[in-house]
Order: C-alpha cells, then structure tokens, then sequence
C-alpha cells in the first residue's frame, strides 16, 4: 500500500458558469495499492486495471466465474490495506463511504456495481472496525463516464464541475463521522474524488480520509 496527499491548493477545477475554483478545502491524507498505467494492462489477467475494469462489466457482460475471480481479488487488496488504512488513522473505527458511479444508482444491473457491494460484503464479514457507509452517498442524475468519453461512451451529463457530487447525489448518515471514502481509481485533476470529498465535510463529515484501488500515473482522460 502506498501513501499521498491531496492537496486542496491543486483541486482547482471548472464550475458551472465555466470559472475555476478550488473544489477542496481541506488537505486529505490518501492511500492508493497501486500504480494504474492504463494501456493495454486491462487485458492482462491479474492486473489492477484488468480487475478495475472488469468489475465495471460496462460493454459485454462478463460471465459469473470471471467476476467471482475479480470479487476475490478486490477481497484480498482490501483485506490488505483497510486494517493498515485504520491503524493508521488512529481512530477505532472508520465508516466507510463509496465514490458512486457516473449514472443514477437505478441505471446500473446488479453486477456492475460489485465494486461497491464487494467493499460493503468485505467489511461487514472479513475486516473489522469499519463501519458501514457504503450507501450514503448515492448518484440520483446521470453525470458523464470520464473514462469511457474518449471513446464516445459517456453517456449523457455533465463532465465533473466544481460542486458535481452535492447536486447529482443524495449524502445521508455521515454527520460527525470519521470517514474513509473509497474509489476504485484516483486520477489527479478529474476532480470527482476532491470534490466528493468536500462535499462529505459540507454535509458534517468530521474527517475525511481517501483509498483507491489504482492510482492513474498519467494524466489520461482529459486536460483542464
């Protein structure tokens, strides 16, 4: 597991009215497994972007023994990294928050959103001192899928803009908790993680601590 900061000085990003303004008012510690070099690594088997990827079963549905492999992967990293995450933090238990998807929680099948329901069955059953927050934060308008809008697959909506997480998702249950918000992978200057970030301490969050999966080592979705 690897360790960084997200400094609110470099969260700038784009408004509504097409302004820039810093989305993070805060300094977060974050935690990251490892590196994402995107390419071709998502079709290589027993990578990070190949399990990234494949949990989101966004194109052709994957087959159930292929997924269950991916779940089991995501168990075992979280296994990993979520009791060194708590240690860490000092405190005793940490509620766990999940950055939700580009689209309305209803738009979405059952199976791809094992990201999430992988996080929540991990902590309920198999790493302790974490509580579950794993549906507080729930997308209710489409906004556009950064990663697939390169290749004409993002959908409807907007690209993220300062204020993006408080306008398209309901936040409920996280007042005066000590959070940590997970991702499956962080991007510098995307934005979302920053600004869902502010958007749990403006709704009474008392810390907030980030994870993701992957950490993207370029800049490879779009530019400022």
């Amino acid at each position: 597991m690897n360790r960084f900061i997200i400094k609110a000085s470099e969260s700038w990003l784009r408004t509504k009215d097409g302004n820039m303004s810093q989305c993070l008012h805060h300094d977060t510690e974050a935690f990251y497994h490892s590196d994402y070099c995107g390419g071709g690594n998502w079709k290589v088997e027993g990578t990070i972007e190949n399990m990234i990827c494949t949990l989101k079963n966004d194109r052709t549905p994957y087959p159930d023994v292929v997924l269950s492999r991916k779940i089991g992967q995501l168990r075992q990293i979280l296994q990993m990294d979520l009791p060194q995450i708590l240690k860490s933090s000092g405190y005793q238990s940490l509620m766990v928050c999940v950055i939700p998807r580009a689209k309305h929680e209803n738009y979405y099948r059952e199976e791809q959103k094992l990201f999430r329901s992988t996080i929540q069955s991990t902590i309920k059953t198999v790493v302790q001192g974490f509580i579950d927050g794993t549906h507080c934060i729930i997308r209710h308008t489409d906004t556009r899928t950064t990663h697939s809008n390169k290749s004409g697959h993002g959908g409807l909506g907007p690209m993220p803009y300062c204020g993006i997480t408080k306008e398209t998702c309901t936040i409920s249950n996280i007042q005066g908790q000590n959070i940590l918000l997970i991702d499956d992978l962080y991007t510098k200057s995307v934005g979302i993680d920053e600004d869902a970030i502010q958007a749990l301490y403006d709704n009474g969050a008392n810390k907030v601590l980030f994870y993701s999966v992957g950490k993207t080592v370029f800049r490879n979705y779009y530019s400022l």
